[in-house]
């Protein structure tokens, strides 16, 4: 048996387990998503990065150079967490910080080519995991779960109170 079918835990579809528990949908979702979050932590470890560097990295090549606050509102991780992502992705190379023209007071961080290198192989990395991670669906259910999931947060995201908001 490969090791990704024993990372996910058993979803109890035994008759041990009561069928409501089987059934239950934010059972499943926490499962799956656990299950997701060890394997892209993993992924990304072996790159030496984290979640929250992808994040930054894919906002910075999306959107351009931006400032801490800035990229605080786009990734969603809180300011004062993001300065340790950005010292250590400053310290390998992978963005600059230079003071903002406009106001000297704060920076503005730009990935840099080592980034955006950084950021092929990250992409190429969970593209692999999610082909192996969706594997049971087709192309049209991944799409189809793609936009369930997207609504669910979009509707909690709304109702959710702004400090409640963190990636």
């Amino acid at each position: 048996m490969d090791d990704s079918a024993t990372d996910m835990p058993h979803t109890g579809d035994d008759q041990a387990t009561p069928a409501r528990l089987r059934t239950l949908p934010s059972r499943l979702l926490g499962m799956a998503a656990a299950h997701a979050e060890r394997l892209v932590s993993r992924k990304l470890a072996e790159e030496d990065a984290r979640r929250w560097h992808y994040a930054v990295l894919v906002t910075l090549r999306e959107s351009g150079p931006a400032s801490q606050a800035t990229l605080s509102r786009r990734t969603g991780i809180y300011r004062s967490d993001l300065v340790a992502v950005i010292n250590e992705l400053a310290d390998r190379g992978l963005i600059e910080r230079a003071p903002d023209p406009a106001d000297r007071r704060r920076n503005v961080i730009t990935v840099t080519p080592e980034g955006r290198s950084m950021l092929t192989r990250l992409d190429a990395l969970l593209d692999s995991l999610h082909e192996d991670l969706l594997a049971p669906l087709t192309g049209p259910e991944r799409e189809q779960l793609v936009d369930l999931l997207t609504r669910l947060v979009d509707h909690h995201s709304h109702q959710a109170p702004p400090g409640d908001r963190h990636a």
